[in-house]
């Protein structure tokens, strides 16, 4: 097997043993001088070497070695994987085991039917906004890249600063210790699970997750479709008995269904917000638009699939679980699934756990494959360290836009209690994804002439942002403690951005020490520039 330079030594012989002639000879030794003397200037000038993954003797004799191409994201998305990312990151653990926020805060069987398909409903209309947003702007990054083109850089800055530094890397913590705990309860049947061992798998579960996104586009994709029909399958082995017990009259608990607890003012604000929180992910197809194939059709189309499958299975799953389990019993139970299983499949139940764990990797693969290319554009913008908009140059991945994330995720997986940080910056997102969607409306009016291959009423945007801005109020208002520290710590982005974003005078070391630092992780990362990459 020939190194590297015994390769480029072998490709010089073999130019320099089938040039016939004198002046072809020159004219080779020439364009071999060239080439070193750019690749010196560049270093020289503290430059980044760019080019296409075989440039090392590109120019030699005048021809291109085979095989060359452009180190750029390439188009890999089709319609089955990208109703893959958006499912697979929807449905993570929460259907499957603790899907009572929504009846607790309604109070009655009937109800709770009602919030989980109106969720449903409004998802989708959120979903059908970035639709037209996405095939309209066709960049990726999604809620960053839409704020950024109607609002301006800061607005931008501030909602790629949280997801960097605590939103994203908690999200990724909390959906991998479900994976973690999962995955080991076979083996704990009859006692309780060490701690550390749960962290420990967990911490395994989560580099895997950012391997598998650094190595391959293809196989995150395929894993991803994959773990996707491992969701669908476990939701069918919960529907299919339900709907055999409908058909043998287990009606029971659907007797006077809106009858019970009333819901309280507060009661029915809340459950709505559980329900958006279920739902949360049909985004995620955004953030990878310039990674899709044929957007203007496939985003569209795949966000309608994704929507109708998923409100339709949370709406049967709960319907399910009412022809077993009562009200009460649910709202009692720590695995609403396991319970169902173990009275209708009575063995079977044991492999609930397992399809929970496939569920939660789905959910973090999905994530971190999607999140991943906001911080990359985020960087392409200049918002983010200019490693992070860098591509390997033969996977032709994001690689240093993904691994980013796992020291983030680590530190938030050992320290610090993560479901207080997520209730802080809960209201965040919710609050820059309703600003994103009323971006489209202001677009409309502002911009009237773009191309829009796809547009929606405009009644559906503005009943989403509504729903949005309504959700931000409704954390403030229930409590305004961690939703005033989510709100401090959101700020805190302001004077970073001016700081490393709109000072220019650095001092010369620091940008000495910065060229320095990203040059050495180009060579260690094997990352390039992004050739022809899109500006907003």
């Amino acid at each position: 097997m020939l190194t590297e330079s015994q390769g480029d030594l072998a490709h010089l012989i073999h130019i320099l043993w089938s040039t016939p002639g004198e002046l072809e000879l020159l004219s080779v030794l020439k364009n071999v001088a060239e080439n070193f003397e750019a690749v010196a200037s560049t270093i020289s000038n503290g430059g980044y070497l760019q080019g296409s993954v075989n440039t090392r003797l590109s120019s030699l004799g005048g021809k291109e070695p085979p095989g060359q191409e452009k180190v750029v994201l390439k188009r890999k998305i089709s319609l089955l994987r990208g109703i893959s990312i958006i499912i697979g990151t929807i449905i993570g653990a929460g259907i499957f085991i603790s899907p009572k926020g929504v009846l607790q805060n309604t109070g009655s069987v009937g109800l709770s039917l009602v919030v989980w398909t109106v969720c449903g409903v409004l998802s989708l209309f959120g979903a059908l906004s970035y639709a037209e947003l996405g095939t309209t702007i066709k960049k990726s990054g999604g809620h960053y890249t839409y704020i950024l083109e109607v609002f301006g850089p800061l607005p931008a800055f501030v909602r790629v600063w949280v997801e960097l530094l605590i939103i994203r890397p908690a999200a990724t913590a909390v959906i991998s210790l479900a994976f973690g705990r999962y995955i080991l309860e076979p083996f704990f049947i009859q006692c309780e699970i060490p701690e550390l061992a749960v962290k420990l798998i967990t911490a395994v579960g989560i580099t895997v997750v950012m391997v598998l996104n650094s190595m391959s586009v293809s196989w995150s994709a395929r894993i991803q479709i994959f773990l996707t029909f491992c969701k669908l399958t476990a939701i069918l082995i919960i529907i299919v008995p339900g709907v055999m017990q409908l058909i043998k009259g287990q009606t029971q608990h659907f007797k006077d269904a809106f009858s019970g607890r009333d819901a309280s003012i507060m009661g029915l604000p809340l459950a709505f917000y559980y329900g958006m929180y279920a739902y949360a992910g049909w985004f995620y197809l955004n953030f990878v638009t310039e990674e899709v194939e044929n957007p203007e059709k496939t985003i569209p189309l795949a966000i309608c699939i994704s929507m109708a499958v998923v409100t339709i299975g949370y709406v049967l799953t709960n319907v399910a679980y009412f022809t077993t389990i009562s009200a009460e019993e649910l709202l009692l139970s720590e695995a609403v699934a396991v319970t169902f299983s173990e009275r209708l499949l009575g063995n079977f139940s044991v492999a609930v756990p397992i399809f929970v764990a496939l569920s939660c990797f789905g959910s973090m693969n999905g994530g971190v494959f999607a999140v991943s290319r906001l911080f990359y554009v985020a960087s392409r913008e200049g918002h983010l360290p200019e490693i992070l908009s860098m591509i390997h140059i033969r996977k032709h991945t994001p690689l240093p836009a993904v691994i980013v994330l796992h020291p983030l995720t680590m530190v938030m997986l050992f320290s610090g209690d993560l479901y207080s940080l997520l209730n802080f910056l809960s209201f965040a997102r919710w609050l820059f994804i309703g600003l994103a969607v009323a971006g489209l409306i202001y677009l409309r009016y502002k911009r009237p002439d773009m191309h829009r291959p796809f547009k929606v009423p405009l009644f559906i945007p503005a009943l989403f942002s509504f729903t949005c801005l309504f959700m931000v109020a409704l954390s403030l208002y229930s409590d305004p403690f961690s939703t005033g520290i989510g709100f401090i710590i959101t700020l805190t982005a302001v004077p970073a951005y001016y700081l490393f974003i709109i000072w220019d005078e650095k001092p010369r070391w620091f940008r000495r020490m910065s060229d320095i630092t990203t040059r050495t992780l180009q060579i260690i990362l094997e990352v390039v520039p992004e050739e022809d990459c899109h500006k907003l």
